[in-house]
């Protein structure tokens, strides 16, 4: 990771399983992306988490684009159930 995503993007293991994550929240990078692969704007996405900013935004497309494998394998299990409920 290198920039902005380096500071707003961290993994803690025992913090939504091991996931990256907005560093400071509960908020996993893939919980993101998915909404993301929906079609939800930026916009949208900030209406559903007042908390996060444009720039936590930009780190978690950053990140996810360069974590392509990791981000779609995160969703596809959670599609499947494997996860519990997001917070």
């Amino acid at each position: 990771m290198a920039g902005a995503t380096t500071s707003r993007i961290t993994k803690t293991p025992g913090v939504c399983g091991g996931d990256a994550r907005i560093a400071g929240h509960r908020i996993p990078v893939w919980v993101l992306a998915g909404y993301q692969r929906m079609g939800k704007s930026d916009a949208d996405i900030l209406s559903y988490y007042p908390q996060l900013t444009e720039a936590d935004l930009a780190a978690a497309w950053e990140y996810a684009a360069a974590h392509v494998d990791e981000i779609g394998q995160a969703i596809a299990e959670n599609e499947a159930g494997e996860e519990g409920e997001v917070e």
